[in-house]
């Protein structure tokens, strides 16, 4: 019989066969997950679930660009709120999340996972919930929109979360305000470009020498481009399939030239960190292995997000200003 060890031995065996390209380290990713989502059912004593629901993924892993060790970020919608169903749900959640981390994914330390009544609810559950996000000011509201908005449906009815972030996208252009508050959340980025050109690296502690690339590389590409899909209502998670949408949009053609490339190339050298002891080593890029030659294209691929990043805060501040 399948368990969660048979499982993480069987995951830690075929890793290695994934760690040349970025799409089929996501799939080998999501069939894990599935994995351990279909032993947590049959480990639920009340048996199968008693209603529809869905389980989806966030952060990197529902964006599609996990590295070799990805930490947990999950929830659960199901169809309708009763005391069995509240009950199950509840159990299954924090299955769910048991699993993964016997598997080798580790919690998630801001408790973005299915055993967090928050991030597990009905479908009502999750508009009531989604609407207080909206309404309240907080940093934290909207940083739980933003991780909610790269939802991806793993098992289940995919309409649940397509439509809920589509309520999303409606109250946004109903109330502007919305779209401020998430630009102003993301406004800052950590400048890793010294004044001369140079990359300026952690200068002590365990990663010195290296570059952050998930603060200097990454997301300014991700929080530019999940801006602008809020915007424009698209509920597809992948920050390249989400470019290529944008892409094709007249606004935003000549302001994302050459993104896609730039973005492929950053996932590339963050294969480059599969030999990782831990999901923080998974950010961290020693520049003194790279070459002169890969040097000089990060910094690109940085200044470039960075630019971009900038360019579409200054777009939606003025759109907001021009009452768009």
């Amino acid at each position: 019989m399948e368990t969660y060890e048979s499982i993480r031995e069987w995951k830690e065996l075929n890793i290695t066969n994934f760690l040349d390209d970025i799409v089929s380290l996501n799939d080998f990713h999501d069939q894990v997950m599935l994995k351990v989502l279909r032993l947590a059912t049959m480990k639920m004593e009340t048996g199968p679930a008693p209603c529809d629901f869905c389980w989806f993924i966030t952060g990197s892993g529902g964006r599609q660009e996990q590295g070799v060790i990805s930490d947990q970020d999950h929830g659960i919608a199901y169809e309708i709120s009763t005391e069995e169903n509240d009950l199950y749900f509840k159990v299954f959640g924090k299955e769910i999340s048991y699993g993964l981390y016997k598997v080798g994914y580790p919690y998630c330390e801001g408790k973005v996972m299915s055993s967090n009544p928050e991030w597990c609810k009905s479908y009502d559950g999750w508009q009531v919930q989604l609407n207080d996000w909206m309404h309240d000011k907080s940093w934290e509201s909207i940083r739980y929109l933003q991780i909610f908005y790269d939802a991806r449906v793993l098992h289940g009815k995919m309409e649940f979360i397509n439509q809920l972030k589509s309520s999303i996208h409606a109250y946004q252009l109903q109330h502007p305000i919305l779209l401020t508050r998430f630009t102003a959340n993301v406004e800052h980025v950590k400048n890793v470009i010294g004044p001369v050109g140079q990359l300026l690296v952690e200068r002590h502690g365990l990663y010195q020498g290296c570059v952050n690339l998930k603060y200097s590389g990454f997301l300014p590409y991700v929080n530019a481009i999940r801006l602008l899909s809020i915007r424009e209502g698209i509920v597809e998670t992948s920050t390249l399939v989400r470019m290529n949408k944008l892409i094709q949009i007249q606004e935003y053609a000549p302001l994302l030239k050459n993104s896609e490339k730039n973005y492929i190339d950053l996932l590339i050298y963050r294969l480059m960190l599969s030999q990782v002891e831990s999901y923080s080593d998974t950010h961290y890029l020693q520049i003194e292995k790279l070459t002169k030659a890969e040097r000089r294209d990060l910094k690109c691929i940085i200044k470039a997000g960075t630019k971009l990043h900038r360019e579409v805060i200054a777009l939606l501040k003025k759109g907001v200003h021009n009452g768009i």
